[in-house]
């Protein structure tokens, strides 16, 4: 990763204290598909929820090249983990930057971070629409009743969903003809949190269903209206995504590049690190690990940069590409180097193996990534042509 400052430097010290403990909870998470909730109540603590919040508001005022140097580092302990409280950074890193929402309204969040140490995520998925990127619009609907938001339908992947304590919730609004979201409290009758994550990779993230059954808010609730998909918006903040990726992939390396310094099978003289096959896999990881760290990093600091954030927009899928498909190569690349012993269900590797995959089901998706830059490419070749 890249260190900018003192104060990023700090808080990666912080985390590598609180590493023992993260892997030991979300190997445990993994094995019993449970929610690893004390390493959440660990990150509060060292104030992780508000990192991205910005300083005049009463966070730490970290932005989005430091987010991800979080990011990875936490995914080198735990996946999970960091995929899961992610979220939280990349959310309101996103509703700080754009100020969809009111003053008073993003003033009174604030104090929920600091205060009371709120954690939020975005609640769009819904099985009826698939990626909320794709333009679905959703079953769950919202209605207005004698000056309060009455909502109901179901949201799946709603990820953290015992640690939150506010539901940043997607509803169609019939009147308006638009996506609205709402900010509510976990507290609030109506809520319930379906179990039903089983999946092989990213299994303590507890990314169950939400099911709201006439969930009462104030108008003031509604904090943003969307007219289009989310895929319109563009989200540096987004980042945090591969950035987990990119941590995962850190961690199989560094289990890997161990093991061939140390391992010597009766059959050789030396440690297998000694042989070219393996040095060559080496290598091999070592492009694709330092490929996937540059650019993101790149992409990441030209958002920062009011001359260059157009152009880092054109390369947010690209990085989300390039990092996951990277890290999926790098951490079967370690699997060939320690070979049959990384399917162990004790291996980490396993559970790298499976939780590095997760990505390819994150926003933004290949395909739309792909297609955009063709037609970007195709939209270039015109311009010169008439130029």
């Amino acid at each position: 990763m890249f260190l900018k400052n003192d104060a990023q430097k700090e808080v990666i010290e912080k985390l590598h204290t609180l590493k023992e403990g993260i892997q030991a909870r979300g190997a445990e998470a993994d094995r019993e598909n449970s929610f690893p909730s004390e390493s959440f109540q660990e990150l509060l603590k060292i104030g992780y929820n508000k990192l991205t919040l910005p300083k005049e508001y009463g966070g730490d005022g970290f932005g989005i090249s430091e987010m991800i140097s979080f990011q990875e580092t936490l995914a080198s302990f735990d996946g999970a983990t960091a995929l899961a409280i992610g979220w939280q950074l990349g959310v309101v890193g996103e509703i700080y930057e754009k100020k969809k929402w009111s003053e008073e309204q993003l003033q009174h969040f604030a104090q929920e971070i600091t205060q009371h140490r709120a954690l939020v995520n975005r609640i769009a998925s819904e099985a009826v629409t698939g990626s909320p990127t794709r333009g679905g619009r959703p079953g769950t609907n919202a209605v207005f009743i004698d000056g309060n938001w009455h909502i109901s339908g179901r949201k799946s992947f709603t990820t953290l969903s015992y640690a939150l304590t506010h539901f940043l919730t997607s509803a169609w609004i019939e009147e308006k003809q638009a996506i609205g979201f709402f900010l509510i409290p976990s507290t609030l009758d109506g809520l319930t949190i379906e179990e039903t994550w089983d999946m092989v990779a990213m299994r303590g993230t507890a990314s169950h269903d939400l099911i709201l059954e006439d969930v009462v808010v104030p108008a003031d609730a509604l904090v943003e209206v969307n007219d289009g998909p989310r895929s319109n918006n563009i989200n540096g903040w987004a980042l945090h995504i591969p950035a987990v990726y990119l941590g995962i992939a850190q961690a199989a390396r560094d289990y890997a590049l161990h093991f061939a310094r140390t391992y010597q099978p009766n059959s050789l003289p030396t440690v297998i690190g000694e042989l070219p096959h393996v040095q060559d896999k080496l290598g091999q990881i070592e492009v694709k690990l330092k490929t996937a760290r540059h650019i993101l990093y790149s992409v990441a600091d030209h958002f920062g940069q009011p001359t260059t954030h157009d152009a880092a927009a054109q390369d947010l899928g690209l990085a989300k590409h390039v990092v996951v498909n990277n890290a999926i190569e790098i951490v079967d690349l370690a699997m060939r180097i320690v070979g049959a012993k990384s399917l162990q269900s004790q291996n980490p590797l396993n559970r790298y193996y499976r939780d590095v995959r997760a990505g390819l089901h994150n926003p933004p998706m290949d395909d739309m990534t792909i297609t955009k830059l063709a037609q970007n490419a195709l939209k270039e070749g015109q311009e010169v042509k008439h130029s």
